[in-house]
């Protein structure tokens, strides 16, 4: 499989027209025989990439006092606890919010609230915050964060992930790409026998399909 996965990744960037803005290289799967209306059967993977995801990657945290001064250093965004009901409250600010920043982070005491008023907003987009014990850094758990993805199926047959961009060198995405699709097929009962099949693109250009032989 890795040599086609290669040479479908080489497809890709070779066919990926001129962008004014870095594309990011996506990784597709649609899978078969697989029962994804039980919750057990669903992928849901946090992935370290070996080269990170080849573009900034925006944190936030609910935090304030010295856990907010932590943060800060880290470039982590801090949103004040007080705020959190407020945010609630206001449906585009939420999701606004949500678009915004790739993951989020927070205090453990705020983790109830922001579940109580962000949780419909944050929730789907697999984006409710890791909790940040007081006596853990932010800035380490941010700095894993920054070259992770993760990679959801929910309930739907098809899904994908981002495992770079265009500006990262073909050897680093190929051992991104490597790194996801060996995850996610080994969580998979059968393996590649479940996946139907595989693409992989740029955010703009066409799909390339890989042979998947089964």
């Amino acid at each position: 499989m890795e040599e086609k996965i290669n040479k479908a990744l080489k497809a890709a960037l070779d066919t990926a027209p001129e962008r004014k803005f870095t594309e990011s290289v996506e990784l597709a799967f649609t899978l078969r025989d697989v029962d994804l209306k039980v919750p057990t059967n669903r992928v849901q993977e946090e992935i370290r990439l070996p080269h990170g995801r080849g573009k900034e990657v925006k944190i936030a945290m609910f935090a304030a006092g010295d856990s907010a001064s932590k943060a800060k250093k880290g470039d982590i965004h801090i949103i004040d606890p007080s705020t959190i009901e407020d945010l609630g409250g206001n449906k585009k600010t939420a999701k606004s919010l949500a678009n915004k920043y790739d993951y989020f982070l927070s205090e453990v005491p705020h983790m109830g609230l922001v579940g109580r008023f962000l949780g419909v907003v944050l929730g789907p987009r697999g984006k409710m915050p890791r909790p940040v014990p007081p006596t853990v850094d932010p800035s380490a758990i941010a700095a894993g964060l920054k070259n992770t993805v993760v990679v959801r199926s929910r309930d739907k047959m098809t899904f994908h992930v981002a495992i770079g961009t265009v500006k990262q060198s073909e050897d680093q995405l190929m051992e991104n790409v490597m790194t996801v699709y060996n995850r996610v097929t080994s969580k998979l009962e059968r393996g590649i026998g479940n996946i139907r099949s595989l693409y992989i693109k740029t955010s703009m250009g066409p799909s390339v399909a890989v042979e998947v032989i089964n």
